[in-house]
């Protein structure tokens, strides 16, 4: 069907994306490509614009260059959307969703603090979104400045484990105990448990093994072809979580860490390790613990204005990029730190430039390398500065909801604009 103003009108700068609905597998077999092109040609389309984070994007640059191969009329132009936001370089700043789904989950993350700090019973272990990156929950803690964030990249970087990231938060959950504070709020996102190297290990290990004709009881055959010291692990964590491993992949063949309850994970450990401590006498506090998955509630949330103006941006700039004969390109849009989008400037970023590669499905798979939570960047070393302050102290702010008017509607986030935080 076409769109035209009237029908647009329904639509125009509301949440989520039931207009045009949402696709999730790969076009990756030559009957697919096939397929796509002779749609766009009978469609005689101009352009197509492919909406999407890495994987989708991927797919905007391999259809560019089977188009450009055929000779098809057709281009291809990406635009960067994922609340993740992994899908960032240079060119890049954020893709769009971020802003809004952050403020979004701020929001709770404000009222939740207000009630630890309020009750003083009760440690909140909320999981945000963020498969691969960090960003989300980084974003998150510097807007509401909770007791403690684990960032998956810092966890890598010094090769920490289950056991060392328990005794950590039971040592900040003791001290506070010292200052008469059983209560705090903890972030973790979703894709903790891949940047936790042993885990790393036993989930690469376990989607080489799903990856291939399974026989029998999927625990048992899984638990067998595992090397022995993933095996141990695999047989440590509670089934709770062990079956959660084993779960369906994604269309990319990769482990839903979505559908992992990491923070239940957390949470059961630091009973062992808090039961312990107290039968040695060095903790006397009470841990009442509760968790919360804040996950698509944010990801279809009437957008912030930032992100509406971003849309508008980056859709215009698809269409000139189109109009121009461009194909194989992200449409971008910079300067997004001056709240003045009059100021913002677009460009065009080559789709191959993004490409890395990665193992899917039991093969290399070329795919738009997700960007991380850069340890030297400007928001980790924001959180770093405050990061003992804030851990024992009750420094917590709430954000409240996301504005459309006022002094505070044209906020930004700190992917764009630098912290200052004192």
């Amino acid at each position: 069907m076409e769109i035209d103003a009237d029908y647009m009108k329904l639509y125009r700068n509301m949440g989520g994306f039931d207009m045009i609905r949402s696709g999730r597998h790969k076009i990756e077999t030559p009957e697919q490509f096939e397929a796509s092109l002779k749609n766009a040609t009978e469609l005689q389309l101009d352009g197509l614009v492919v909406i999407g984070g890495d994987d989708s994007n991927t797919n905007a640059c391999l259809l560019a260059e089977y188009f450009a191969k055929n000779n098809a009329h057709c281009k291809v132009i990406g635009c960067p959307k994922t609340i993740d936001g992994d899908l960032q370089n240079e060119h890049i700043p954020v893709s769009f969703g971020f802003d809004t789904a952050t403020k979004v989950y701020s929001e709770a993350i404000g009222n939740l603090c207000s009630d630890a700090v309020s009750s003083k019973n009760y440690y909140y272990f909320i999981r945000l979104m963020g498969r691969s990156a960090s960003h989300i929950a980084l974003e998150c803690a510097l807007k509401t400045r909770i007791n403690l964030v684990l960032v998956g990249e810092e966890v890598k970087a010094k090769n920490m484990t289950l056991s060392s990231i328990t005794k950590m938060m039971a040592d900040i959950i003791c001290k506070r105990s010292e200052l008469d504070k059983d209560y705090g709020v903890f972030l973790v996102p979703e894709g903790l448990i891949e940047f936790i190297p042993e885990m790393a290990v036993l989930i690469s290990e376990i989607n080489e093994i799903l990856s291939k004709d399974v026989q029998g009881d999927i625990r048992d055959h899984v638990s067998k072809h595992l090397t022995i010291t993933s095996q141990a692990l695999f047989n440590f964590l509670p089934w709770s979580i062990s079956d959660q491993l084993l779960l369906d992949r994604d269309p990319h063949g990769n482990v839903q860490v979505s559908k992992i309850e990491t923070e239940k994970l957390l949470i059961l450990l630091l009973r062992k390790e808090l039961k312990n401590r107290e039968q040695d006498g060095t903790y006397k506090g009470k841990f009442s613990p509760q968790s919360h998955f804040f996950g698509y509630e944010g990801r279809c949330a009437l957008p912030s204005n930032f992100d509406s103006q971003y849309c508008y941006s980056l859709g215009l700039n698809a269409a000139v990029l189109i109009r121009e004969g461009l194909s194989g390109y992200m449409s971008c849009v910079k300067n997004l730190h001056d709240r003045d989008s009059t100021k913002w400037v677009i460009a065009g970023c080559p789709l191959p430039a993004m490409m890395g590669v990665e193992r899917r499905k039991g093969k290399d798979k070329p795919v738009i390398t997700k960007a991380l939570v850069k340890l030297d960047g400007g928001m980790f070393k924001a959180y770093e500065a405050v990061r003992d302050k804030w851990t024992y102290l009750d420094c917590y702010m709430s954000p409240g909801p996301i504005q459309f008017s006022g002094p505070a509607c044209d906020s930004n986030n700190f992917m764009v604009q630098a912290p200052n935080i004192e």
